[in-house]
C-alpha cells in the first residue's frame, strides 16, 4: 500500500470528521464567544490581570497584599468567563469533539500496535494507567 494511499485516507476522515455535528457545535460555540464583545472583555481583563500577578510575583520585593488581590480578582475573572452561557456551550462541544478525535487516534494507535481496528471500543477516558491502553501513546 502506498504512502500517497493512506495520506488520502487521512486526509478524507479529516474531510469527514468536519462534516460531523460535533465539529459543526464546536466550530459555530467558537464563532459565537468570538463574537460575544462582553466575554472578550473578559477574556482580555483575565490576560491582563494574569500578566500583572507575573510581573508582581517576579519583583524582588514582593507585595503579598497586591498578589493575593490580583489572584482574587484574576480567580473571579475566571468564574464569569467559565459561567457565561455561551463558555459552557463551548466546553460541552469541544469535550464532544475532543472524545470523538481521542476514539479515532485509539482506533489509528491500536490498529499500528496490531489490534484489530474493528474490535476497538471507545474507551471510557484516560484512567491515568497505560498498561491496557492503546490511546494516547504515553
Amino acid at each position: 500500500m502506498e504512502l500517497d494511499y493512506l495520506v488520502e485516507m487521512a486526509r478524507a476522515l479529516g474531510r469527514a470528521l468536519q462534516q460531523d455535528e460535533r465539529y459543526t457545535r464546536y466550530r459555530n460555540a467558537t464563532l459565537e464567544n468570538d463574537k460575544d464583545e462582553a466575554l472578550q472583555e473578559l477574556i482580555g481583563r483575565f490576560n491582563a490581570l494574569r500578566v500583572d500577578i507575573n510581573r508582581e510575583i517576579s519583583q524582588s520585593s514582593k507585595d503579598q497584599n497586591r498578589i493575593a488581590q490580583l489572584d482574587a480578582e484574576f480567580k473571579g475573572t475566571y468564574k464569569l468567563i467559565m459561567e457565561r452561557p455561551g463558555m459552557i456551550e463551548y466546553n460541552n462541544a469541544k469535550t464532544e469533539l475532543d472524545s470523538l478525535v481521542q476514539f479515532i487516534s485509539q482506533i489509528v494507535v491500536g490498529s499500528a500496535n496490531g489490534q484489530d481496528p474493528d474490535s476497538i471500543e471507545q474507551s471510557a477516558g484516560c484512567s491515568g494507567s497505560c498498561d491496557s491502553c492503546a490511546g494516547c501513546g504515553d
